[in-house]
Parts: C-alpha cells; structure tokens; sequence
C-alpha cells in the first residue's frame, strides 16, 4: 500500500492477542486504517471494546501480535525499543487516562521534564512551558505538586506535557474524562485549533457524545474491530 504524504499513521490487520493461563483474549482484531496528516480523530466504544489497546499500539508503546503499524511509512512494529522510544519523544505526545505525571515534580517541572526530552531547542524553555500551562487555564498552579492538585488539574497539566515539544502526533486516551463539561469543551476547542493552524494530527478515544463532532472523523470499535467510520461536523 502506498500511503502517500497525505497519511501519516497507519495500520494493517493489525491483531493483539493477551494470554491468561488458558484463555487467549482478543483485544484487537484485525484492524486496519489509515490516519491523513492534519485532521482529528476520535475513537469511541464501550469499556473493553478495544480502543485503549489499539491507541497503544499506535503510539509505539505496545506491539502487535500480528500486522503492521506505520508512522510515516516506518514500520513501527519492527522498530526496538530504544528506537520506538526516540519515535514518541520527538514526534508523537501520549495523553495517558491517568496522567502518569512525575509525583515528585511540580506541575511546570513535568512539563519542562517532557521538552528536554524531547530534544527540542527553545530559548526559553520556562516560558513556553508556562503558555502551555496558561492555554490550559492552569498556569496560577505551576508550583504545586500532583498530589496538590485535582483530577482534572492534573489531566490539564498532562495535557501540557504532551503538546510543549509540538509533536506531529497525538495520541489521547480518554484526556477529558476528568474533566468538567467547560473544560473539556476547552481542550477540544484547542485541538480543534491545533489542528486548523499548525497541521497537528490528534487522535483520541472518549465516551463523550458532547464533543466527538468536533472531529474529522469517528471511527466506533466494537468487540476488538472497527465498526464504523463516519465524518463529524468539525464544529462544537
């Protein structure tokens, strides 16, 4: 298949099988599909539908059990860890459902911790930081540590973090589910943007009906497989 420049992400009969004891659980089940550069995507299913797995494997974290995942045509399946690691540090950010922040630093040191791994060379890495966290609307709480903040604080300071190093690629689980409907619908709003004006490429799971039309397309998963795939409104 021939994915073009206009596909940046995309997967092929892509299976993921986990064992226990005798059981074999088919969380993923043969799905393929193609991500275009610059548009926004959710992913929507009930609990065990096989979302949180398939956006794993997509963002080079796990690996499949059979099939083929590529970023910008690389076989990130092929890929070692150490190489899979480089790949999400410089080109993709992770928005994980429970945040995974540093619980020793506070919420501008997790982000500034995420640029310098990044690699990325800014000149003022602080400031750029704290305009994360200002867009957020988090920015009078930069100094506090994780366990000082609320859910949904820590889900914007997440949020932060994954967007400072401008990565080509997205990738969401669930990041409004501690967040209030204002909230979300402000994090949606900015994705929308960044995606509209920088060419950012988002994809992200929710169980939100409020705000999935704000994306480009909506694919449902059902049972480990791709369902369904239609065009959302682009408009909240």
């Amino acid at each position: 298949m021939d994915a073009g420049n206009d596909i940046i992400l995309r997967a092929e009969n892509v299976t993921r099988d986990f064992y226990r004891k005798s059981e074999v659980i088919h969380a993923v089940r043969g799905v393929s599909v193609e991500i275009k550069r610059g548009t926004f995507n959710i992913l929507c299913g009930r609990s065990g539908s096989g979302k949180t797995t398939l956006i794993n494997m997509l963002a080079a974290i796990d690996t499949p059990t059979s099939g083929d995942i590529f970023f910008e045509d690389v076989n990130v399946a092929l890929l070692n860890e150490r190489k899979r690691d480089e790949l999400r540090r410089k080109n993709i950010g992770i928005i994980f459902q429970n945040t995974a922040l540093l619980a020793q630093m506070s919420a501008l040191e997790n982000v500034e911790f995420s640029l310098s791994v990044s690699g990325k060379k800014v000149k003022n890495k602080k400031d750029l930081c704290i305009e994360w966290l200002e867009k957020l609307g988090i920015r009078e709480r930069r100094n506090h540590m994780p366990a000082e903040m609320s859910g949904g604080e820590q889900a914007r300071v997440a949020i932060s973090r994954a967007l400072v190093h401008s990565p080509k690629l997205i990738l969401a689980d669930e990041p409004t589910s501690e967040l209030d409907s204002k909230t979300s619908f402000r994090v949606v709003d900015l994705f929308r943007e960044l995606v509209d004006k920088e060419g950012l490429t988002i994809v992200m799971t929710t169980h939100d009906v409020n705000i999935m039309d704000v994306a480009d397309t909506i694919y449902t998963m059902e049972d480990g497989v791709i369902v369904s795939e239609r065009k959302g409104n682009k408009a909240i």
